[in-house]
């Protein structure tokens, strides 16, 4: 638990049925915060788990918070509306992102970018870990988004990035489901916010699970959240 001291970090998991991955991923939250000497938290919102997913989460020493309301974008505006941090770190916990990567992604924060999004495709993406369809159609949506909200970002839907705690108080975010993560660019943009992108690597889940990204129906939800986006 943080002490005190003012909170520099809080990393941030959204989680739905996880309780194979969210130990591991909560206990390597914490090696990061203490190798690196910071004070911070690890919030970990459970949305919905049908699993033990709560339990593991506590039981790893995260502070768990419970949305009831199914959905990304839910769980997500749900903890950084919980989270102390100077900065917050939202991040997938199924074992797929290195959190060695947020060291990049704080630099960026330290040096005055607002928002920082991880680039999979500048980075690494191991064998298996993205299906074909997921990374065709993760690129047109990207390339669609980048057009119609003029901004420079290449992998809108990334699972790993980072916000200065008080640069929320200029979004007002509010979708639900996995158009969040093109909300939040999007939202950025409009309030003048520095938004900026660094590589990021993504690995293949080294537990067998069911995706919770629905290929046609969430990039439908993009694409309507794109063109509907005033």
């Amino acid at each position: 638990m943080p002490d005190d001291r003012k909170i520099k970090l809080t990393i941030l998991m959204p989680c739905r049925d996880e309780e194979n991955t969210v130990g591991c991923c909560v206990d390597e939250a914490f090696v990061y915060l203490t190798d690196r000497n910071m004070n911070g938290e690890v919030i970990v919102v459970d949305n919905c788990s049908a699993d033990e997913s709560a339990r593991v989460a506590l039981d790893h020493g995260a502070r768990l918070i419970e949305e009831t309301g199914r959905g990304y974008g839910n769980a997500i505006r749900c903890g950084l509306n919980e989270a102390a941090g100077e900065y917050i770190i939202i991040v997938d916990c199924d074992m797929t992102y290195d959190l060695s990567d947020i060291d990049s992604i704080i630099k960026l924060l330290d040096e005055g970018s607002d928002l920082v999004i991880g680039d999979r495709f500048l980075g690494s993406i191991e064998k298996g870990a993205m299906p074909y369809l997921n990374r065709v159609g993760g690129k047109i949506l990207s390339a669609i988004a980048r057009r119609r909200f003029h901004v420079k970002i290449n992998d809108f839907h990334c699972g790993i990035r980072g916000i200065r705690h008080e640069s929320l108080q200029r979004m007002s975010l509010r979708t639900e489901g996995m158009e969040f993560a093109t909300e939040m660019i999007a939202q950025a943009k409009e309030a003048g916010l520095t938004i900026s992108q660094t590589p990021v690597s993504l690995k293949r889940c080294p537990v067998h699970r069911h995706s919770k990204l629905r290929i046609f129906r969430d990039g439908a939800r993009h694409l309507v959240y794109i063109i509907r986006k005033t």
